[in-house]
Parts: structure tokens; sequence; C-alpha cells
């Protein structure tokens, strides 16, 4: 069940007891991440002994700037000859294969 408090998410466990989770992340911000990724809860990166190299912002910052995005190059279609669609009766007419009285393919000289 949800209860809503100035803005903020506020749980009920099953023991009834209340959760903050907005109080919870606040304040656990500045606490290092589990695992390899050498960041915080903010998303700041962490430099031995757990001190803040770069703030989020810079990260965002530079992520934002060196973004390539889309490439400029566009898709040029081919348009050969060979590559013409043919319509059914005259892709029949060119083929060297014949249906029998069973149904099965052969060549026409068979």
């Amino acid at each position: 069940m949800v209860q809503k408090t100035q803005g903020r998410k506020v749980y009920r466990s099953m023991q009834g007891k209340t959760v903050d989770m907005d109080m919870l992340r606040q304040r656990n911000e500045l606490t290092p991440a589990v695992g390899n990724a050498r960041v915080n809860a903010r998303g700041d990166q962490l430099g031995p002994g757990g001190k803040v190299i770069k703030k989020r912002e810079e990260v965002m910052r530079e992520y934002y700037e060196s973004a390539q995005g889309v490439p400029d190059e566009l898709a040029v279609k081919k348009s050969t000859s060979s590559d013409e669609f043919l319509p059914p009766a005259q892709a029949v007419e060119e083929d060297d294969w014949v249906e029998d009285d069973d149904g099965n393919f052969v060549k026409k000289g068979d």
C-alpha cells in the first residue's frame, strides 16, 4: 500500500513498519555501490579510498558532448537492370524446369 506525503513514496511493510524510499535514497547517496562499477548511488565516479573523482554532472556533460549521434552518411540504393523484378509469366518462360503429371519438377529435355 502506497501513502503519499509531500510527494514522497512511503511504503508499509508486512510487519506494519513504514519505509520512506526517498529518505533511504538520500541517506545512502554517498555510499559506494556494490560491485566493480566504482560509483556511488548518485553516479559519482570514485577513486581510491572511495573519494569522489568526478561528480555525476561532469560525467553526464562529457557523455553528451562526446556523443556521436547519427552518422552523416546516407544510404544509397543501387539501380541496375539485373536487379529488376521479373513478372511470374516471364520468369516461367526462361525456366529450364517443367512440372510433370505427378507434380514433380524435371528438366525440359528429360
